[in-house]
């Protein structure tokens, strides 16, 4: 049901937008410097999500367009957010009439041309060689491909990807001002991003919808990284409009004249936008009078929700950011690199601690895309790098990321969680050959023994039998569900005491989840040190989510 891969599967995407914002903001340059593209979209994004996952289980793909639209418009920041949520809504609108089950390479087509007349109509005067050009040009292509009867709904949605980052290469040919710096369109990579982590969700082959199947955009992406260099350009002498602005606006009345509307934000800068329908509408403009704007508006409806960005200043903030860059990837390459994955701050703290170069932000539900792992990788500035995925989940996009890089060696060390990557790292030797080392961490990473603690989602059973119900605590021992009850507390006691019994261990290092604040986690560990004094307590705040408990036994 389309509906339900929509909700498994936007989320994964919005996701990777916002691991990518930095790098998306640095590529802005059009209309003006305002380097903040990257996060605008995320933003959107992210208020999607929320709309969209408060919808219940079974709702049908109206209710799922109707969230989309109504988030998008209500989250939607700067230009590159409002046009996005115009393409979000309009897609989503064509959506909702593929009644096949499943959708059909013609379905697709549908929705990219309601998703790009709906964002062309959003836009005054729309410029080539933006993310609308990328929409046009996957409307162009998933048309032609539903003319080939052959051709399946997981090739169309492979081509398509590659059809978004070509496209994305081709902009600076459409766009002066971007091949004079040297980029493609922020707005547009951005969009290529959100759509490439979407189609890799959809053709996963596991329920929690991670990147196991990995779209091959390969040879796509190396035609953008060959079309764009990100140049430090400090030389900007200002815009003719200096303050991005935007707020929600709600009607007083029915009659609300929308053109009209527009027709005076014309008249105060540039770049403006008037989304939605009556009352609720999205409104957005670049201008040097943002208070004469909003009191004009006021004349019309209510405003709220009010964001005012002034653009110069982000410009220098972006230049200083691509100095940073500039500086580090000026650095001499080193022999060894190591990049790992981790769900929370704590748990990236320590790692680095340890030696790890670049900390990808990914977990259970949040599993980083084979690129995500393949620019960590480029980061590290390594002849050899080594990848701890940290997560059963993730190990393929690792490995599919491994395979995919062509300018260092990388291996990949199969850990599947953060206390496994601690007993690689205490192993790792810097100046002994890649094959030793893997060989040494694997065998370091076999005598691990670890627990996780966390709560049933939906109701099971534990590997005894035993019933397991929706919200219970579960104490997890090697993959395998061995401890039950209602108490984080009691819980890990129990799994902890069940792991001494079989093989009694030294130290416990023990993690403590978003869920436990310190006084929580230090009774906890009080309690650990009573019940088995002889056992050494090593305690850190990892910081992450949905698992209050993660530990390992030495």
């Amino acid at each position: 049901m389309i509906a339900n891969v929509i909700r498994h599967c936007f989320p994964v995407a919005a996701q990777a937008v916002a691991d990518r914002a930095d790098e998306i903001n640095k590529l802005n340059v059009f209309p003006v410097p305002d380097g903040d593209t990257g996060t605008n979209m995320s933003l959107t994004l992210k208020t999607v999500v929320k709309e969209v996952e408060a919808l219940p289980a079974n709702a049908p793909m109206e209710a799922v367009a109707k969230a989309i639209t109504h988030g998008s418009l209500m989250g939607a920041r700067g230009n590159s957010g409002v046009i996005t949520s115009q393409i979000l809504r309009g897609m989503a609108e064509g959506l909702v009439d593929a009644k096949g089950d499943p959708v059909t390479v013609t379905d697709l087509a549908a929705a990219w041309r309601h998703g790009r007349k709906v964002a062309f109509q959003a836009v005054r005067k729309p410029v080539e060689g933006t993310i609308l050009t990328v929409v046009s040009d996957l409307s162009e292509r998933a048309d032609e491909l539903a003319h080939d009867r052959s051709m399946s709904v997981e090739e169309a949605l492979k081509e398509l990807v590659s059809e978004a980052y070509e496209s994305v290469a081709r902009t600076p040919d459409l766009l002066p001002v971007l091949k004079e710096n040297g980029v493609v369109d922020s707005g547009a990579f951005g969009f290529a991003v959100f759509f490439e982590a979407f189609v890799n969700a959809c053709l996963g082959t596991d329920s929690s919808v991670d990147f196991r199947t990995t779209v091959d955009s390969s040879d796509a992406k190396r035609s953008v990284a060959a079309s764009v260099h990100i140049e430090l350009n400090d030389d900007w002498e200002g815009s003719e409009y200096r303050y991005c602005t935007e707020f929600l606006f709600h009607a007083d009345s029915s009659d609300f004249d929308q053109k009209a509307a527009l027709d005076f934000l014309a008249t105060m800068g540039d770049c403006e936008l008037l989304v939605g329908s009556n009352p609720d509408y999205k409104i957005h403009v670049h201008t040097n009078e943002p208070d004469r704007v909003l009191h004009h508006m006021l004349g019309h409806g209510q405003i709220f929700e009010v964001f005012i960005h002034n653009m110069d200043l982000e410009a220098h903030d972006r230049t200083a950011a691509i100095a940073a860059d500039r500086e580090a990837a000026g650095a001499p390459r080193k022999k060894l690199g190591v990049v790992a994955v981790a769900a929370g701050d704590g748990e990236a703290e320590i790692l680095e601690s340890l030696g790890v170069d670049v900390v990808v932000s990914g977990g259970q539900t949040m599993n980083p895309s084979t690129a995500d792992i393949l620019d960590a990788v480029e980061r590290a500035n390594a002849e050899h790098v080594i990848v701890l995925p940290d997560n059963g989940n993730i190990r393929m996009a690792a490995e599919a990321a491994a395979n995919a890089c062509d300018t260092c060696e990388v291996a990949v060390v199969p850990t599947k969680t953060v206390p496994q990557a601690f007993a690689a790292l205490f192993v790792l030797e810097t100046d002994v050959p890649l094959a030793d080392n893997v060989a040494a961490m694997t065998e370091a990473v076999a005598n691990v023994r670890d627990g996780e603690v966390t709560r049933a989602v939906r109701d099971s059973q534990a590997a005894d039998g035993s019933p397991i119900r929706s919200g219970d605590v579960m104490g997890i021992q090697d993959g395998a569900i061995t401890v039950v009850g209602s108490s984080v507390d009691q819980v890990t006691l129990d799994l902890v005491r069940r792991m001494q019994t079989e093989e009694e261990g030294d130290t416990l290092t023990i993690l403590a989840g978003d869920e436990l604040d310190d006084e929580a986690f230090q009774a906890l560990c009080d309690a650990i040190e009573e019940a088995m004094p002889d056992l050494e307590v090593d305690p850190h705040r990892g910081g992450q989510p949905l698992y209050p408990v993660i530990f390992s036994i030495e």
